[in-house]
């Protein structure tokens, strides 16, 4: 069987081993930090424990699947998963509040009539049977088949426009969606903080970025006991269990070329490792940048989507125990100069010292500044934070900021990759899983399908289908 190499142990990147190890391949996984996981990490001080990377899972299928194929011990004898219920309480800038239920499309149309007023939980009910339908256009070749080789026709827009008139202007952002056909501000703030949430900014995302709150509000969102970071222990133990080799502290310095196909690597310090197939996992810009691969190729370099997104994340540890009352996430809405903020609060006695205390972690989506000062911007978020969680600021013990800086360092890009979207001329397709460097492919949130766990899980599928079936592979099934 073949030898391959894998650049990275993200996510993506370990999908794709033991899915290649299982297919009987020998497997070495190269990592140029001492751990696995890549954007899925945690910082842990005085036995308070917080995700850095996500902290929801959407579609757990996807690893549901992956576990099914490369073990007898499912998902759920791994790690404990449980459906997040509300969803998400929304604290809109007027004061306005409402508590959306996990996957239950008439639950949250009850919940949007309650707390906005007759007719907007129609409205939003009517907005996601449209996103559905871009969903039902995009859902094959955008999650589950390999990038075509010709994508145009997923540049072209499939949110179907509103017939309102020959005079109406064509729906082409989701900014506009929200302006135009939720008609009400609070409506429009809970559509935007899904486009931000993925790393989108509204006013530039397609209309097709409707799909992303019909996917959560269809299939739900589900948190990892013990945080994300054990979702990816259980994938970075089924690798061990399938005798992937990991190899860390040891970075990828280039891609070796022979006979015009990826023939290896050469690692740091100048060894070189022969393979038959090489899995990048790494970031694709960050693979331009430090020059681990260079295309003589001309045109056929692979673009990489670009959100100029990154995210800020701060880390509070508070004393006092959780209220009974508290839900796992607020989205606080953007107000009077504080950004939106996402905090999460898991009941969860692994990411606190005891009882008396609690872990809380608050995200924003910010345009990447090199060099800015985030410490007046980590005041802001904690600020609006306090209008999730009661008497914070006096709660507060410490607390740690990380910054796209951080992120840059860690994984090699400081930018979020955000799921793979049609429309938009095509600017928000990520690189194809196949490189134009035949041997050579592409797994994580940076390639096809995009950015977030899910999507991370489904390139990894891609990738091994792509190696382990050749040219037949058409994708999952």
């Amino acid at each position: 069987m073949a030898r391959i190499v894998v650049i990275g142990a993200g996510l993506g990147a370990m999908a794709a081993a033991a899915r290649l190890a299982v297919a009987g391949h020998t497997v070495t996984v190269y990592e140029k930090t001492s751990t696995h996981g890549g954007a899925v990490g945690r910082f842990a001080r005085d036995g308070f424990a917080f995700d850095t990377g996500p902290g929801l899972l959407h579609l757990p299928a996807v690893y549901r699947d992956l576990f099914v194929k490369t073990g007898k011990e499912p998902l759920e004898e791994c790690v404990s998963l449980t459906q997040v219920d509300p969803a998400a309480r929304h604290v809109f800038a007027d004061g306005t509040r409402v508590d959306l239920p996990n996957a239950s499309r008439a639950g949250t149309v009850a919940a949007l009539d309650a707390a906005l007023g007759a007719g907007a939980g129609e409205r939003w009910g009517d907005f996601l049977t449209r996103a559905r339908e871009a969903w039902d256009r995009t859902r094959r070749p955008l999650l589950e088949e390999p990038q075509p080789a010709d994508p145009a026709p997923l540049a072209r827009e499939p949110y179907p426009a509103l017939k309102a008139g020959l005079l109406r202007r064509p729906t082409t952002t989701l900014a506009q969606v929200g302006t135009r056909e939720l008609r009400d501000p609070r409506l429009a703030a809970l559509l935007d903080a899904y486009a931000w949430s993925y790393g989108f900014d509204p006013a530039t995302a397609p209309a097709s970025a409707a799909v992303l709150p019909y996917m959560e509000q269809t299939f739900g969102s589900w948190y990892v006991g013990g945080g994300l970071r054990a979702l990816a222990d259980a994938v970075y133990e089924r690798c061990r269990k399938r005798r992937v080799e990991f190899v860390f502290d040891t970075p990828v310095e280039d891609v070796l070329e022979k006979d015009g196909r990826a023939a290896g690597v050469r690692l740091a310090g100048g060894e070189t490792v022969e393979a038959d197939h090489v899995v990048s996992g790494a970031p694709v810009p960050s693979l331009y940048r430090d020059h681990v691969v260079e295309w003589e190729h001309g045109d056929d370099r692979p673009h990489h989507q670009v959100t100029g997104t990154g995210r800020v994340t701060v880390c509070l540890a508070l004393r006092g125990p959780r209220e009974a009352d508290a839900v796992h996430r607020t989205v606080v809405h953007a107000e009077g100069g504080r950004p939106t903020v996402t905090v999460l609060r898991p009941d969860d006695p692994a990411l606190r010292p005891d009882g008396d205390h609690e872990s809380v972690t608050v995200t924003a989506t910010v345009r990447t500044s090199p060099g800015q000062d985030w410490e007046p911007f980590a005041d802001r978020m904690a600020e609006a934070a306090g209008r999730a969680v009661p008497g914070l600021a006096e709660r507060l013990l410490w607390r740690q900021v990380r910054t796209p800086e951080d992120v840059l360092r860690e994984t090699g890009a400081a930018e979020v990759p955000g799921p793979a979207l049609a429309g938009a001329r095509g600017l928000l397709l990520p690189a194809a899983n196949r490189s134009p460097l035949p041997g050579l492919y592409f797994a994580g949130g940076w390639s096809h399908p995009g950015g977030g766990l899910a999507h991370a899980g489904m390139s990894g599928a891609l990738v091994a289908g792509l190696i382990v079936e050749g040219a037949d592979f058409r994708g999952s099934q």
